[in-house]
């Protein structure tokens, strides 16, 4: 990395109850589940390790899951989250709450419309991909300009992670997905700005969530 890179460690929250429930979240505070509580825990664990990059800040979205997948790791390091809700996952209106098979009997057209990834599209009460896209790579860029040469972790939503790596990959918004958003996982990644510019280094990595005979607790 040069003294104009800026390396982010951008890691999705731990697991919820409704994450395995395949509930859809969305902006609704739902709290880690207790095998999200031991991802953020084991989390801490690696980035407080001896061969782990010093982290110089800890950026989250401000819904709770985030927030106490972060809180742990900045403990540990004697760093003080900052919010920042432009990190927040997308907006899905009336879709939140619910199972994709319950929108699908629900809302058949909505959801046929969101499934085909149209990205000037909102649901009902909800965000277009286009406006999460937007809100996202603002709040990157501001970010980046901050912590320029240095090494932080962002600690956010899938929808987010899914935007970041898309940006690097230059993946239209309805291309098929060649990419896994894994709870408490660390996905490095390398950002210039302006213009916004990223690269993945390392995706997926989780290391520190394995235990004795297992590749990955879920």
């Amino acid at each position: 990395m040069d003294d104009a890179t800026t390396e982010i460690l951008l890691i999705r929250h731990g697991e919820t109850a409704w994450n395995a429930e395949g509930r859809i979240q969305g902006q609704l505070d739902v709290p880690l589940s207790s095998t999200g509580m031991w991802q953020a825990g084991r989390l801490a664990e690696r980035l407080a390790a001896d061969d782990a990059p010093s982290l110089a800040a800890i950026i989250a979205s401000d819904l709770a899951r985030t927030w106490f997948t972060a809180h742990p790791v900045a403990a540990r390091l004697g760093l003080q989250v900052q919010p920042e809700a432009r990190l927040r996952e997308r907006a899905f209106g009336v879709f939140e709450g619910h199972t994709l098979d319950e929108v699908a009997r629900r809302w058949p057209d909505e959801f046929a419309l969101w499934r085909a990834r149209d990205a000037e599209h909102a649901m009902p009460e909800g965000e277009s991909a286009r406006q999460v896209i937007d809100r996202v790579l603002a709040a990157m860029h501001d970010i980046v300009l901050a912590y320029r040469g240095a090494t932080i972790a962002v600690v956010t939503h899938g929808g987010v992670l899914d935007v970041v790596y898309r940006q690097a990959q230059h993946l239209a918004w309805d291309a098929p997905r060649q990419h896994v958003m894994l709870n408490a996982a660390i996905n490095r990644v390398g950002a210039e700005a302006p213009p916004l510019r990223f690269q993945i280094i390392d995706w997926g990595d989780i290391d520190h969530l394995a235990t004795a005979g297992d590749e990955q607790v879920a």
